[in-house]
């Protein structure tokens, strides 16, 4: 092991991404899903930019790795370039020494020089002290977690200018949301809204989403499997629109790990999220 390590972008080549595989695997040997295809798909396919992220190398081994993708997203009344905090790994033989603040802080500030507006994610109790305290984050809000039936009973929705954040997802961009190599998103559209569900693995339940169509052509997907009728609600809705009578909150010691949003804005107009005017779904981060 070198006493000096080096940093550097990430690169996105296939050599690269074998290479993220290969440290993902180290550090998670239980997941299988950072392949070169899943990789390939989350790192340069999406439509809103590639991944933004640094590496630490010591000499010609990979020790650290960290990475976000961009997304749009309706900020305080204006649509802007985002970035969304995903993977992080240190090899187990660097651990202990930083790496991921290191490497984080310098993601943001090659982030905020390229003109995103700030960076969001979703941790768990274990990392959001970390984010916040090392890396000048919000702990904006708890996640909702319920399980229901049917259509999520919001009132009719505000203005996304009128929101504290909402991703703005284009048609491009949910296609390619939908087709995670991993596991797939699948889609109805009917009555002006679209209904968003994935299966994911260890998960019983559906993960379930709404948006309202808004002229966006989204066909039905084909073949989609029978899914249970009891749904997984893990999000926000703003608090003056909110309506859970047909979702019922699981509680927290039934929760695996508790979820929270985080965010920290790169842009002076923008101080901190407003918590009552958040809107939010497993759409807009990587759980599923």
């Amino acid at each position: 092991m070198s006493t000096e390590l080096s940093f550097a972008p990430i690169r996105t080549d296939a050599a690269a991404l074998a290479q993220y595989g290969a440290l993902f695997k180290a550090c998670f040997p239980m997941t299988d899903k950072f392949t070169p295809r899943y990789l390939a798909w989350l790192y340069v396919d999406n439509p809103d930019g590639k991944a933004v992220g640094y590496d630490a190398w010591d000499g010609e081994r990979l020790a650290a790795h960290y990475v976000c993708i961009p997304a749009r997203a309706w900020v305080e009344g204006s649509e802007v370039p985002v970035l969304l905090s995903l993977n992080t790994a240190t090899h187990p033989d660097y651990q202990g020494k930083g790496l991921f603040t290191k490497l984080a802080a310098m993601t943001f500030e090659a982030g905020a020089a390229q003109g995103f507006d700030g960076v969001y994610g979703v941790a768990n109790a274990n990392s959001t002290p970390g984010f916040v305290r090392k890396l000048g984050f919000q702990l904006v809000r708890p996640l909702e977690a319920r399980v229901g039936v049917g259509s999520l009973r919001h009132a009719p929705k505000a203005a996304p200018g009128a929101l504290s954040f909402e991703r703005s997802w284009s048609a491009e961009a949910l296609r390619w949301r939908c087709a995670n190599p991993h596991n797939p998103v699948f889609v109805k559209n009917g009555a002006g809204k679209l209904r968003f569900h994935a299966a994911a693995s260890g998960h019983k339940l559906p993960a379930y989403a709404e948006l309202d169509a808004g002229g966006v052509d989204l066909p039905a997907s084909e073949r989609a499997p029978v899914l249970s009728p009891l749904r997984l609600f893990i999000g926000l809705a703003p608090d003056a629109s909110s309506s859970y009578w047909n979702y019922a909150s699981i509680p927290m010691r039934l929760r695996p790990s508790p979820l929270n949003l985080i965010y920290r804005s790169f842009a002076p107009r923008v101080r901190a999220l407003d918590p009552s005017r958040i809107a939010f779904s497993f759409l807009d981060f990587d759980a599923y």
